[in-house]
């Protein structure tokens, strides 16, 4: 049996890293519901009951950065009467509140174009709660790469990254290409497993925790190549934490303020944003972003346009194209892992195009490119791993087929 400190710093980092209301939700006693699901500060162990409350105030609680919305937000249409949603699971047909009373989502939005077709919250959330990224933030940090490297911020994917961050003159992350660090091919070892005991942990004491050094000092232990890069995927939110490096050097400000600049004003958002920082004052690259639920969705319907939005590029195109297939073989469908690709930053989840930004406990932005659906999932899943992410994919999949003559 482990020690209480042990599994305190366990459930910790699993907790960091992983309109309408919809009827009882699954497991509210559990977390929270008697005592309003609290926001608890994060200085160890976080008990389920303030799961709910501090994924959606995770910057009240540690330090983060704003990332300012415009003048005025694009709006969004609804429908009165949307058409009937379905999708299977476990070989039976369900229903958008049967995927809410059996699964801990705080949000569902489903958008079709700019038109909302289902926008729920459950466990007391409104829409003006800012709901925490995880990895879905590495993503955004992608994105952000394709814009610097069009603007000649960035001479070429293909620098490598001690071009930009001369402190890792030396090591294995300095050494390799930015286009490996994008696709997550180091080849450099680093174990994510959410044990409480891996390269994960370390990371996040490094940049989460107030006495962590964050900077590079947060990713120089991690310094052993396994192989040559460009060759296997291998999971490692340290490589999109040394992208956020690079970018933070190449562009010359804080990524809160590139954020707003680039995409959070050009698309519309409704709400500022946030962006955790460290200890150091650099923005998280592999989590920490906070938004609304709307505006996950906006920037996803940005995404399907591949980057467009009423005759302005605001991403380039080509830039989201390829963030969005695969780079070289090692990357495909099934390939990659047993189920998904990978992209730059982005997770690509079949071979007609559909990708999708995931964080864990059951964040996720869906995108469907060529019919424009896009689906967002706020979440509060039990653990990094919840077997609850397979539903997500079964309703994304029967929401494109209930919708596909719409």
């Amino acid at each position: 049996m482990s020690s209480p400190r042990r599994r305190g710093s366990r459930f910790l980092f699993v907790l960091l890293f992983a309109c309408g209301a919809a009827g009882a939700a699954p497991d509210e006693a559990v977390l929270g519901q008697a005592e309003g699901y609290p926001v608890c500060r994060i200085t160890g162990a976080v008990p389920s009951r303030c799961l709910v409350g501090t994924l959606s105030h995770m910057d009240e609680v540690l330090p983060a950065r704003k990332v300012a919305k415009g003048e005025a937000a694009r709006e969004l249409r609804r429908v009165e009467r949307p058409p009937e949603l379905r999708y299977t699971h476990e070989r039976l047909p369900r229903s958008i509140d049967d995927f809410l009373e059996n699964n801990r989502n705080t949000g569902l939005l489903v958008l079709k174009g700019d038109t909302i077709l289902v926008e729920r919250y459950q466990y007391g959330r409104t829409p003006q709660m800012r709901f925490q990224s995880y990895s879905m933030a590495k993503t955004v940090l992608g994105m952000l790469f394709g814009i610097a490297l069009g603007e000649g911020r960035i001479a070429s994917i293909d620098d490598t990254a001690d071009k930009y961050v001369p402190e890792l003159k030396g090591h294995p992350y300095g050494e390799t290409k930015l286009r490996h660090l994008l696709t997550m091919s180091s080849g450099v070892r680093f174990v994510e497993e959410y044990n409480g005991r891996d390269d994960i942990t370390r990371l996040g004491r490094a940049t989460l925790l107030p006495n962590g050094p964050g900077g590079v000092q947060a990713v120089l232990p991690f310094n052993v190549r396994l192989r040559p890069p460009g060759e296997k995927f291998y999971y490692a939110s340290a490589e999109s934490e040394v992208l956020s490096l690079v970018l933070r050097n190449a562009i010359g400000k804080p990524l809160a303020e590139y954020l707003s600049e680039k995409i959070w004003r050009p698309m519309g958002a409704e709400a500022d944003a946030t962006w955790l920082v460290d200890p150091a004052g650099y923005e998280l690259g592999y989590m920490g972003l906070n938004a609304t639920l709307r505006d996950w969705g906006r920037l996803g319907l940005l995404l399907a346009r591949y980057g467009e939005l009423d005759g302005k590029q605001i991403i380039p195109a080509e830039w989201v194209k390829a963030a969005t297939r695969p780079d070289s073989p090692h990357l495909r469908v099934g390939v990659a892992t047993r189920r998904n690709g990978y992209g730059y930053q982005t997770w690509l989840i079949d071979e007609k195009g559909r990708f999708a930004l995931l964080g864990v406990r059951g964040q996720a932005v869906f995108v469907d490119p060529q019919s424009r659906l896009v689906v967002v999932h706020t979440a509060v899943h039990a653990g990094s791993r919840d077997p609850s992410r397979g539903e997500q994919f079964e309703l994304f999949y029967g929401l494109l087929a209930s919708l596909k003559d719409y």
